[in-house]
C-alpha cells in the first residue's frame, strides 16, 4: 500500500519521533503549521491503510508507526526498479550514477558497498 505525499511527510516525522503525541507531530512541521485537523484526518487515514498505531493514554494518543522507514522505502525503491528499468537493477544503477551528479568520493563510496555485498554472497 502506497502513502500520499501528505502521509509519506507526516510518517517521516513519526519515523524519526519513534512515538509521539499529537503536539509533538505538529511541532515536527515548519511553519506554516497544518492544522490539529488535517493531522487528525492524515493519522485515521494512515490508521486505516495499517502505518500508523496508537496506545490511548488518558484522552491523549501516542502514535508510534507500525512499517519500518526502510521496509516502506525498500518496496517503493524495488518498484521504480521493476516499473522504470525493466526489473534490472543494472539499469538502475547506471542511471543512478550518472544522473545524480555523484562525486569521485561518492562513487567510490558505493563501490566499497557493491564490493562487500559481493564479498558477502
Amino acid at each position: 500500500m502506497q502513502l500520499s505525499n501528505a502521509e509519506e511527510q507526516l510518517m517521516q516525522i513519526l519515523w524519526k519521533q519513534k512515538k509521539a503525541f499529537m503536539k509533538d507531530l505538529i511541532e515536527g512541521y515548519e511553519d506554516p503549521k497544518p492544522a490539529t485537523t488535517t493531522i487528525a484526518t492524515l493519522l485515521r487515514r494512515m490508521q486505516d491503510k495499517n502505518f500508523v498505531g496508537y496506545k490511548q493514554l488518558g484522552r491523549s494518543r501516542e502514535y508510534f508507526p507500525l512499517v519500518k522507514k526502510k521496509d516502506y522505502f525498500s518496496t517503493h525503491v524495488n518498484g521504480l526498479i521493476k516499473n522504470f528499468f525493466n526489473n534490472s537493477a543494472s539499469q538502475f544503477a547506471s542511471f543512478f550514477t550518472e544522473e545524480t551528479n555523484l562525486s569521485k568520493e561518492e562513487l567510490e563510496d558505493l563501490k566499497k558497498i557493491i564490493d562487500q555485498q559481493i564479498k558477502n554472497k
